[in-house]
């Protein structure tokens, strides 16, 4: 595909996150439901040898090392390019920015290479960049039809938290999986329902090891969120509104007490084609 391509790379949201089991090996069985949101990253490709500039209000937490994601990707990939990261989510922060990142890579030189799931357990479904139950190691990917509208708030603490420390202090790592088959959702209120029955596995363990979490998910529920919860292995937490004005309104809310406190409020992500 001719270059420059310029490429969203949406956050994604662990709506649900169950634990399920551990291989020999160490590494972790996941049960999820995966949206994506309307903020994120953008990344742009042009033509020229392997590089990686950074932009963006997070450049600075995301060092140009030789490992990044975004040039991993494009040597899987086996090609050559300018990259161009606008890095505008916190780093390490639960919502796939960096799994993201290197499927817009992939994206944006329209490659689908075998072993995508090396780069990280969340870049099949980031590749796919529609609404998901994802298992597995992250390479099961079952598409979610019809979910209906969604309002969002992101609140991250302005920490980062390591992924490996929080599975690391796991209590348990056999834990049920969801519902099957999962419902449909024809309505806000019947996903709304379904999500109360489910859980983040990780949330308590990323709490002990970062007590702020606690105070996002509180600060969210203060203002009337119909759910709170954390995203992934942390440390941004989320909550889901009525409506979009509501959202918004706890953003302005949220930011006035914690102005050192990272949100953002949004809607779903168109699917990627």
């Amino acid at each position: 595909m001719p270059l420059p391509r310029r490429e969203r790379a949406p956050a994604k949201l662990n709506l649900t996150l169950h634990v399920t089991g551990r291989r020999a090996d160490g590494y972790h069985l996941l049960d999820s439901l995966v949206v994506f949101l309307d903020v994120g990253d953008v990344v742009t490709v042009t033509p020229g040898p392997l590089s990686l500039e950074l932009t963006g209000p997070f450049a600075a937490g995301l060092a140009a090392e030789p490992d990044n994601l975004c040039l991993r990707a494009a040597r899987l990939a086996g090609q050559e390019a300018r990259i161009t990261l606008e890095k505008n989510l916190p780093v390490a922060s639960g919502i796939g920015g960096g799994s993201a990142d290197a499927a817009a890579v992939l994206r944006a030189l329209d490659a689908r290479p075998e072993g995508a799931e090396t780069l990280g357990a969340d870049v099949p479904v980031c590749l796919a960049g529609r609404p998901a139950r994802m298992r597995g190691l992250g390479e099961i990917l079952d598409p979610l039809p019809g979910l209906p509208e969604l309002h969002v708030l992101l609140v991250n603490p302005g920490r980062g938290l390591s992924t490996p420390q929080v599975f690391k202090a796991l209590e348990r790592r056999d834990n049920p999986p969801m519902p099957e088959p999962l419902p449909a959702f024809p309505d806000a209120a019947t996903l709304l329902g379904f999500l109360r029955i489910c859980r983040n596995d990780l949330e308590a363990p990323a709490i002990r090891l970062m007590p702020q979490i606690a105070a996002c998910l509180a600060a969210i529920r203060d203002q009337g969120a119909e759910l709170q919860r954390m995203s992934g292995s942390g440390a941004t937490c989320f909550g889901l509104f009525a409506s979009r004005a509501k959202a918004e309104a706890a953003r302005t809310a949220i930011a006035r007490a914690h102005p050192e406190w990272w949100l953002a409020a949004s809607g779903l992500a168109p699917a990627n084609p």
